[in-house]
């Protein structure tokens, strides 16, 4: 694992954002349709006002008139409409207010510029990295990882684009991880990357997760995608499979043979079937398991003389 990436940077006295979500003042659909209407009756009232004034030369009225229409202007600027899984991070004169998660017609602060953060679910395939695995052989290796944001302040204060800091940071991890472990042929209690697959998706999740906290982003899963031998080994590692393989199954044969071999000799000889000495025996064991054993298909041959003939 890497370590905790909100700890002091390495090498010099560098400042971090530290800022964290905390709610915006906001109003639902109910308190928007008012300011709105609020707003309406704020403008139609300058525009008399400001009528009043002219007729009557007051410049008191002129005052209150321009103070209403300023007031009528304002409100709409709070008014956003926000879609289900959106939020928007709200900055007064570039100082962070708050993030409102309401959905629908939303009235904030007003003169306020407000961010749009996505809270959805999002998932992404990292591109196929050639890393050596922990005996050194390359493999291709690739990860879908299943990500969404957390913290809508960190994700837009603390690291420039946290959408290319997920992608950078899962690819890192994924190395890392894959350097790890052995592709395959993993000595005892340890895992390898092709038998333990759920382990080692586990491990490139909590990897990329401890990678991405400090951009308000939280890992749902991690799953591998891909993952094969480089094409320069490839061959010849396909070749070590064939060969363990080959070796696997011929044991296997040689087993079921001599099981064979001695339960035809145990039931000839319990039945009185016939009668071997020991290099009858012998001939007889070898002419089993060359036929058993044999890749060929075996011809046979009558003998139509006596047993030692």
């Amino acid at each position: 694992m890497g370590g905790d990436p909100s700890g002091r940077p390495v090498g010099h006295a560098g400042a971090r954002v530290d800022v964290a979500e905390r709610p915006a003042w906001s109003l639902g659909t109910g308190g928007a349709l008012l300011a709105i209407l609020l707003a309406v009756v704020c403008v139609v009232t300058a525009f008399v006002l400001f009528g009043v004034a002219d007729d009557t030369d007051t410049g008191a009225l002129g005052v209150l008139g321009v103070v209403v229409l300023v007031v009528g202007v304002l409100l709409p600027t709070g008014i956003a409409v926000i879609s289900p899984g959106q939020t928007r991070v709200v900055q007064l004169f570039g100082r962070y207010v708050g993030t409102v998660r309401r959905t629908g017609l939303v009235l904030t602060v007003p003169l306020t510029t407000r961010q749009k953060v996505s809270v959805r679910v999002r998932n992404f395939e990292t591109n196929e990295l050639k890393v050596n695995d922990a005996d050194g052989n390359p493999v291709n290796i690739a990860a879908i990882v299943v990500w969404q944001v957390a913290d809508t302040a960190k994700a837009t204060f603390a690291v420039e684009d946290y959408e290319d800091f997920v992608h950078v940071q899962s690819e890192s991890a994924l190395r890392h991880v894959a350097m790890s472990h052995p592709y395959d042929h993993a000595d005892d209690g340890e895992n390898s990357l092709r038998g333990a697959t759920d382990v080692v998706s586990a491990e490139i999740a909590a990897e990329v997760a401890a990678r991405v906290v400090i951009a308000g982003v939280e890992v749902i899963e991690a799953r591998i995608s891909n993952l094969a031998y480089a094409p320069e080994i490839a061959q010849a590692m396909l070749q070590r499979q064939q060969a363990g393989a080959i070796i696997a199954a011929r044991e296997r044969i040689v087993e079921g043979a001599v099981s064979m071999v001695e339960g035809a000799l145990g039931r000839l000889e319990a039945d009185g079937v016939v009668t071997l000495d020991d290099e009858r025996r012998a001939a007889m064991v070898s002419n089993l398991l060359v036929v058993l054993c044999g890749e060929s298909r075996a011809t046979p041959v009558v003998n139509t003389g006596t047993l030692y003939a």
